[in-house]
């Protein structure tokens, strides 16, 4: 499993924040993704898998270093 440093601003906070999911949900995706993909509107990385609670994610971030992760914003999808 990689690990990254989170770079988390007020801003990205707030942006995840507002979809229900938690800083530490989050960071559980990044971490230990099911899938990687790009986003179509933004060309940012986007990480994807289940939480512990079994809440299904998609996870928006820039990478500022090969260990440096910026959170943009996550939503909770469907199976």
């Amino acid at each position: 499993m990689p690990f990254y440093f989170f770079l988390w601003t007020v801003e990205s906070i707030r942006h995840v924040a507002e979809h229900g999911i938690s800083q530490e949900e989050f960071e559980e995706v990044v971490m230990n993704p099911e899938g990687e993909t790009v986003s179509r509107s933004s060309g940012n990385p986007i990480a994807f898998g289940a939480t512990q609670t079994g809440r299904v994610l998609c996870c928006v971030f820039r990478r500022i270093d090969d260990d440096i992760i910026q959170p943009m914003t996550a939503f909770e999808v469907e199976e």
